[in-house]
């Protein structure tokens, strides 16, 4: 008599760090980061919650991992490989930097608020950071100022791109109560208000891009580097 065949149970993933990390990102587009629970993750992973505590002691540190998880994807990017050349102007690198920058925080839902406050995990950064620092001061500019001029233009996109996604959570998905002509009629008395709607919530890409420019063009006049 035959012995029935053996099925071999579907391989389950190991838990870790990485795992639970990579599933919490694809669900922060479903429902956003408001609505993502070590519950909701645990769910999708197929294990109790309190497996998820053994890697992160709280919600914060999990949001820590998912923004360096999305640093690791940014820095492996084409956007971000092409803003590692040091030969490239200072202005260049900026821009692109920063660009690179908002496609990674765009690429998720709530990427932006994931993203601020976060405390990166690993040491990734470091080495990018290192090699941007080092081309700017090649360039004319002292510690001090590379610093200040990388974080404020950083700050710019970050801000921007929150801005961004409260109207526009992911793209294609535009959130109740921006519609700029409602808006305009609910401000009629206040005429400028009302015709700046069109400019607060509408082509962002362009937006972004001019105001990333007057940002550069700050640090070059500040600093007296061209």
């Amino acid at each position: 008599m035959n012995a029935k065949p053996q099925h071999t149970p579907p391989r389950v993933p190991p838990l870790s760090r990485l795992t639970v990390a990579e599933t919490a990102l694809r669900l922060l587009n479903e429902g956003g980061l408001d609505k993502l629970t070590l519950r909701a993750i645990a769910q999708e992973l197929d294990v109790k919650a309190p497996a998820l505590y053994w890697h992160f002691k709280n919600k914060q540190e999990l949001i820590d991992e998912m923004a360096t998880e999305m640093f690791r994807r940014m820095a492996a990017s084409p956007d971000a490989s092409a803003a590692d050349d040091l030969s490239l102007p200072w202005r260049e690198r900026m821009l692109l930097a920063n660009r690179s920058l908002r496609r990674a925080l765009l690429a998720y839902r709530d990427g932006a608020r994931v993203f601020t406050g976060s405390r990166f995990t690993g040491t990734e950064h470091g080495q990018q950071s290192e090699d941007h620092l080092r081309a700017l001061l090649a360039q004319g500019f002292e510690l001090p100022q590379a610093v200040r001029a990388t974080t404020t233009a950083f700050a710019y996109t970050l801000g921007f791109v929150i801005e961004e996604q409260g109207v526009h959570p992911v793209p294609g998905e535009r959130r109740e109560g921006y519609d700029v002509t409602e808006r305009g009629e609910r401000l009629a008395d206040y005429p400028l208000a009302a015709a700046a709607g069109e400019h607060l919530f509408q082509e962002y890409d362009e937006r972004f891009e001019e105001g990333l420019q007057i940002v550069v063009d700050g640090i070059a006049a500040r600093y007296g580097i061209r």
